[in-house]
């Protein structure tokens, strides 16, 4: 977008949207028939299709489905009027109970609710007292009012919809919803082949896949919360007739029926019986068993079926869930609840599929919001060690170390470098999230050789301070518990691992050291020894001089460092043409093939974009005979 009409973007999103609402709110007797339709084809048209292939023809199968489903509805519901006159016709002969418990609740006449009924007459006379006197002052002021009376006709039209306006409308959305309902399950094949040719042929595939994968969404949570609610419904109704609640059939029915409202459903079903739990019964005993009935059904069916039963759920995060019931309510009223869920679900599938709208599915999907790496160096950056820590360890669980570094801690020392670079993050921040880096590493480490059995202890620090795992040795020598280095019998290959540039880099040096440990390269096998970023090259020379290792391998994290990388390749390949160079620009995203030749070309022997594969070149090299003992260079027996 070119920079003069980026301003423009954030109002024309905000008009956009107010335009949408305003469009839903005023086509609604044309749109909440049309989204019925929809929902209810949803419903039926399994019904249908099994009808089918038991050789019923299309158009039968459909009249004998909807005239079935809608004389079960109006059934239900006639005997839920018949239910709800019965239960307003019987209050009268609980009035004794309820009396009895007013004065129950009375009988300290100096208690804390008589006080504050006292208080509630008193303030109520002094209003009474105040309207009256102000009443009466204006009587003597203003004129008294006249009331015009307009002879009409009897047959008004205007008092005629007055009259009628209100019922006509829900039976005109009920009738018309019908009408719809009937042609889409007889052309249900047809509306689709009609909305996959309106989106082109070039979309095909992603319409159907969204097409599919919406209608499989919703007739998965449709089902499931039939069965759960119809479950709830039958088992508050029977605790209900076992406790001696009158009507306990209706209250399974409404207790059923508003437990597709999240959360807030049970409990305004749970208020019903347990009013009238409290006029009939002559004790406090019923009223706390219906409590106590409502709360061990909503543990039992959120902590035990609902889990079973849904599965990873209709993809929809449950705050957008109920933000989205609140927002089709107020939009829609009633039957915007009733809709609620499935066009929700509707606009997530959207948004997943359709590139422009992804924001629909980061709004209201059930993914996360961020990756495990964004979300570990996030924390990271908020210096929230401990849930950073959390997020590592929750990833250690399902993969192995090695993974977890390239997945996370790799990344993060990455990113950090690019931001550094870029002044998002001060030298003192990406120090801190270096050494936390390094920390939550360590940690891990010694987490796997808990889980793992090994006695293995993480190395003291070398001479220039890094506690790195078993195995790492800092500038002064061999890093491991005394006793464990036996040099003179134990053939190993010796590693002299270089930091090329900074501290990312030698915290990426002690996860290789972690990373080769755990695939059994330790101590015994590799002996690792490590020089400092802040050695110079002639340094470095300098210790390979004293060291005689096989292999130097250079760690260089990306961006920045492939300068260094190469002038130590090149250094080191003129002075010591037999030895091998592992090259680790681990985190690399750029061009792969283009980075290898210039480090192959600058007397790299290999080349690595993870741990992982630098870990594999190690332990190829060793197993092709590069192998030495702990003072002389030798080939290790085959």
């Amino acid at each position: 977008m070119p920079p003069h009409l980026s301003a423009l973007r954030t109002p024309v999103v905000l008009a956009t949207a107010a335009l949408s609402i305003w469009l839903l709110s005023w086509m609604q007797p044309v749109l909440v028939p049309v989204a019925l339709a929809i929902l209810l084809t949803f419903i039926l048209s399994p019904l249908i299709t099994l009808m089918q292939r038991w050789g019923s023809p299309r158009i039968p199968a459909v009249i004998v489905v909807v005239i079935l489903t809608f004389a079960l509805i109006g059934s239900i519901g006639w005997l839920v009027a018949r239910q709800v006159t019965a239960l307003v016709d019987s209050f009268p002969q609980y009035e004794q109970n309820l009396r009895a418990k007013i004065v129950a609740i009375r009988a300290d006449q100096g208690g804390f609710v008589d006080r504050i009924q006292r208080i509630a007459e008193g303030i109520t006379r002094d209003l009474e007292k105040a309207e009256t006197g102000s009443a009466n002052t204006r009587r003597g002021t203003e004129p008294i009012p006249v009331t015009v009376v307009s002879e009409s006709s009897p047959f008004q039209l205007s008092g005629l919809w007055s009259a009628f306006g209100p019922v006509l409308q829900p039976l005109s959305i009920v009738g018309l919803s019908i009408v719809l309902l009937i042609f889409m399950l007889i052309r249900r094949e047809d509306l689709r082949d009609r909305v996959l040719s309106l989106v082109g042929h070039g979309r095909l595939t992603l319409t159907t896949k969204a097409l599919d994968e919406a209608a499989e969404r919703i007739s998965r949570y449709l089902l499931m919360q039939l069965i759960v609610n119809g479950s709830y419904g039958a088992a508050v109704g029977a605790g209900l007739y076992v406790i001696g609640v009158p009507y306990a059939a209706l209250w399974g029915f409404f207790a059923a029926v508003l437990r597709y409202i999240p959360y807030l459903g049970p409990w305004l079903a749970a208020l019903f019986p347990l009013a009238l739990s409290v006029l009939v019964s002559e004790s406090w005993s019923a009223p706390l068993m219906v409590l106590g009935l409502f709360l061990f059904l909503e543990l039992v069916s959120n902590m035990l079926i609902e889990p079973w039963l849904y599965g990873r759920g209709v993809g929809v995060s449950e705050t957008a869930t109920l933000v989205m019931i609140a927002f089709w309510t107020w939009l829609w009223g009633p039957i915007g609840l009733l809709l609620a869920t499935p066009l929700t679900v509707c606009l997530a599938v959207v948004g997943k599929h359709v590139p422009a709208l992804g924001f629909l599915d980061a709004l209201l999907g059930d993914r996360p919001a961020l990756s495990p790496a964004i979300g570990f160096y996030q924390r990271l950056v908020a210096r929230d060690e401990d849930e950073a820590a959390d997020i590592a360890e929750a990833h250690f669980e399902r993969h192995s170390l090695v993974e977890t570094f390239d997945a996370l801690l790799v990344p993060a020392l990455t990113t950090a470098k690019r931001e550094a670079l870029s002044a998002a993050l001060s030298t003192e921040e990406q120090q801190h999230l270096v050494g936390a880096t390094r920390e939550i590493a360590e940690d891990l480490t010694i987490r796997r050789n808990s889980k793992g059995g090994s006695t293995r202890d993480a190395g003291p620090a070398g001479a220039d301070g890094l506690a790195g795992p078993a195995g790492l040795a800092g500038a002064g020598g061999l890093a491991g518990p005394a006793g464990k280095v036996e040099a003179a019998a134990a053939h190993r290959i010796r590693v002299l691992a270089i930091a090329a540039r900074d501290d990312s880099d030698q915290a990426a040096l002690t996860m290789l050291a972690a990373a080769l440990e755990e695939r059994g390269f330790g101590e015994d096998r590799v002996e690792l020894h490590l020089s400092p970023p802040t050695a110079l090259v002639s340094e470095v020379l300098a210790r390979v001089d004293e060291l005689s290792p096989a292999i130097a391998c250079i760690a260089a994290l990306p961006p920045g460092g492939g300068a260094q990388a190469k002038l130590l390749c090149l250094r080191l390949r003129a002075r010591y043409p037999d030895m091998k160079i592992v090259v680790g620009r681990w985190g690399w995203e750029g061009d792969t093939d283009r980075i290898r030749a210039q480090l192959l070309d600058a007397g790299a022997s290999e080349f690595g974009t993870s741990l992982a594969e630098t870990c594999g070149q190690l332990a190829s090299l060793r197993s092709h005979g590069v192998a030495q003992a702990a003072d002389d260079t030798i080939a290790e027996p085959s």
